[in-house]
């Protein structure tokens, strides 16, 4: 097989049972190599079963599953060898100091002691814990231990990286921080598969977003599709004069005034075929807003819409 060329992650069929539960109902999904791909759904869903699937921690009941070009029921081995996992909590040892735990996965990786010294070395700098990395991680903030977290996940050179909310507990800005550390990882090739409790995190870094109810996934797509699915969108056009308003108005007959006198709101999925089909109608009666802006549910919504579940109960 032709690894190269394959997707980082492909299944088809997926299924998985514990007694008469059903957890998992014949999932497909693709994640092409170098992407990011977020997984949500409610409590229950089967988010985590899938990832320990991929990952090789449970066997699947049914279904044609590629991790890194490897099936993980016929050759987990090396499922491992291409893949990286970061946990919702923290596999860092607090009794050990930055560069200990670091050097510990070096030697869980089996490699040299020269190699495991360099290779800590960059990593300590390249997650800026150089200042840290000779005290003990009990003394790390939040934000400084996920980022070790991570770099030890690192050590054994995954391809691709399973991140279980990465960023739950931390800060707005140490968050920043770790999207940042995530968007350089996919721009050196890496593949993420990423679970989040965090809608504007899936919006902000994921290439496709799947979600996931009662074991089925019900959607899937990039954020701007997702958003599409559910009604509330809308085009805001924005004039200073009102006989112009009132003219288009006319012209729109879905059209309602909104955020002051001179706004009108068209009801819209905000496609681009929307768009344009808004524009041709203004420039056959004649007029050009003095404002254009397209208005779209976010997650929040697709998500309700979706599940019928607050979005506090998302990748538990």
């Amino acid at each position: 097989m032709n690894h190269a060329r394959c997707p980082a992650i492909s299944v088809a069929g997926l299924s998985k049972s514990f007694g008469e539960q059903i957890v998992l109902d014949r999932i497909d999904l693709e994640v092409p190599q170098g992407s990011i791909f977020a997984l949500l759904g409610p409590n229950g869903a089967g988010k985590t079963t899938t990832v320990q699937i991929l990952s090789t921690l449970l066997r699947a009941d049914s279904g044609e599953i590629s991790v890194g070009g490897y099936d993980p029921g016929a050759d987990p081995d090396g499922v491992r060898s291409v893949i990286g996992v970061t946990g919702q909590f923290s596999a860092v040892d607090e009794l050990l100091t930055g560069r200990e735990n670091l050097l510990l996965m070096g030697d869980l990786n089996h490699l040299p002691r020269s190699e495991s010294l360099g290779l800590a070395e960059e990593l300590l700098r390249r997650f800026d814990l150089a200042d840290a990395a000779d005290k003990v991680a009990s003394a790390y903030s939040g934000g400084m231990t996920r980022r070790l977290d991570i770099a030890m996940t690192l050590v054994g050179d995954p391809r691709i990286i399973f991140l279980d909310e990465p960023t739950t507990g931390l800060d707005p800005r140490s968050r920043r921080v770790m999207w940042d550390i995530i968007r350089d990882l996919v721009a050196g090739g890496v593949t993420i598969f990423l679970t989040t409790q965090y809608l504007d995190e899936a919006d902000q870094l994921a290439d496709r977003i799947a979600v996931l109810h009662q074991g089925r996934l019900v959607a899937e797509g990039t954020a701007d599709q997702l958003k599409r699915l559910v009604p509330g969108g809308y085009i805001r056009l924005d004039f200073t004069e009102r006989a112009d308003l009132e003219s288009v108005a006319r012209a729109f007959g879905g059209a309602a005034q909104v955020n002051g006198d001179l706004t009108l709101a068209i009801p819209s999925d905000g496609g681009v075929r929307a768009v344009r089909e808004v524009l041709d109608r203004l420039d056959a009666v004649g007029i050009e807003p003095d404002g254009l802006s397209v208005h779209t549910p976010d997650l929040d919504d697709v998500f309700l819409a979706l599940t019928g579940a607050p979005d506090q109960e998302i990748a538990r």
